[in-house]
Parts: C-alpha cells; structure tokens; sequence
C-alpha cells in the first residue's frame, strides 16, 4: 500500500519557509537603505552643525521670554559694541 506523499514538509514547513525567506530579503533592503541613508563622513551631522550667530540667539530668547526689555537691549548694545 502507497501512502501519499513523500513524507514532506506539509503546509507547516511551506508558511515557515516563506516567512524566513520574507524576513531574509526585509533585512538586505534595510540594511542597503541604511547604508544609502548614512550621512557621508565628509558633511557635519545635525549635532556639529555651526552654532548660531550670538544675535540671533539673543533675540530667540527674548522672544521665548526668558530676557526683559531691559536686559535684551544692554547684551545687544554689548554684542553689537555700542557699549
């Protein structure tokens, strides 16, 4: 008497298969996207960027409300050199 089959894998093993080989090709591309997407060694990073002009910071914090009036306008009359 023949059974069917060859004592395969079944429907188990097929899903299994194709799961892993998903998650294989999911990692090449991730890794290709993340080695296009790296900055070159050559352009600052967001972090070594130039920091702003000293005025300009003044005038971000007084806008925030951290300076009075007072205070805004004797550092800007020292940055500027109008002491």
């Amino acid at each position: 008497m023949m059974r069917y089959g060859d004592g395969g894998v079944g429907w188990g093993g097929w899903i299994a298969m194709v799961a892993m080989m998903v998650v294989f090709w999911g990692a090449i591309a991730w890794v290709i996207v993340t080695l296009i997407r790296r900055p070159s060694s050559g352009a600052p990073g967001p972090a070594e960027r130039a920091p702003s002009p000293p005025l300009q910071i003044l005038d971000e914090r007084y806008a925030r409300g951290e300076i009075d009036d007072e205070e805004y306008q004797r550092r800007r009359a020292v940055l500027r050199g109008d002491t």
